[in-house]
């Protein structure tokens, strides 16, 4: 038996927004928009971050909304296609209730971020008991291992990470790459997040995996400079954060920075000229992770 009802309609960039609000003031539980393109020669990708000016949606944008299976979705979405003026027809197909908890837990399976660390689900069982096994659950901050920023971040810290390093995780998230650092043998560990949400789940998850690190916010932190600054935020923010970063960072010290786009490297770069010199970049599915010495 369906429990939901879709409508599923295609608008222009301009139109997409508009729809959505018009379909969520007409009795829709949520509405999704997507690139009604995507998987064909003409997707097109979007990369939205603060202070850049990137379009609002797809130049064809599919709104997906989601009815309750009693509503007249269908006539709801016509009305809300004519107030935007928008000329498509929608198609309406059934939703049949599932257990989401289980659908959700399995796009999330072990994953080996590096030649000694594994981020494994709380529930699933390590592939590799004797690996440094990172326990995380996906939640609302970002840093699940599986984006190609995160592990280039986690690869870093596996294979240069000085033994009793201390570390700044700038723009924490979930916390992973602070609790990797302490698996791998730092000894003095934060995490710095503007979303008290995040420095929240930092903590629990420090705390599940068994690590000590200390997680505020910005305007909390007090710490000498570091061994390790490692930021996987974006990068515009991290072009601004160049002169704090550099003050976090002792000489000698490193500077780990993702988040930022092939075509964006060399901006990056230069921001933090003034103060690192740059290790040749790498670079996974068109991102960067960028690696600074800072000087003396």
């Amino acid at each position: 038996m369906a429990h939901w009802r879709r409508v599923r309609i295609v608008a222009g960039a301009e139109a997409a927004q508009r729809l959505s609000e018009a379909l969520l003031e007409g009795g829709a539980v949520s509405v999704d928009v997507s690139d009604a393109r995507a998987g064909t020669p003409e997707e097109q990708p979007l990369f939205g971050e603060p202070g850049a000016a990137t379009p609002g949606a797809w130049l064809d944008s599919e709104v997906a909304a989601l009815f309750p299976a009693d509503s007249d979705a269908l006539g709801v979405s016509r009305r809300a296609c004519a107030d935007c003026g928008v000329d498509a027809e929608p198609h309406e197909d059934a939703v049949p209730d599932q257990d989401w908890v289980r659908l959700t837990r399995e796009q999330f399976a072990p994953l080996q971020a590096s030649p000694r660390l594994w981020i494994v689900p709380t529930w699933c069982e390590p592939p590799d008991p004797r690996a440094l096994n990172l326990r995380l659950d996906p939640g609302l901050a970002f840093g699940t291992g599986s984006h190609p920023t995160t592990g280039l971040c986690l690869e870093w810290l596996d294979l240069h990470l000085p033994p009793g390093a201390s570390v700044i995780d700038y723009g924490c998230g979930s916390g992973v790459l602070a609790i990797a650092a302490c698996l791998l043998g730092a000894s003095d560990v934060r995490g710095v997040d503007i979303d008290p949400a995040a420095v929240s789940a930092s903590r629990a998850n420090a705390a599940a995996n068994g690590v000590e690190a200390c997680f505020c916010g910005p305007d909390e932190l007090d710490a000498p400079p570091v061994q390790v600054v490692v930021a996987n935020i974006l990068a515009n923010p991290l072009r601004v954060l160049a002169p704090l970063l550099s003050t976090l960072s002792m000489p000698g010290g490193s500077v780990v920075l993702s988040g930022v786009l092939e075509t964006q490297s060399e901006e990056v770069v230069r921001a933090y000229a003034p103060w690192f010199d740059f290790e040749p970049s790498r670079a996974r599915d068109g991102w960067v992770r960028l690696w600074g010495r800072r000087r003396p």
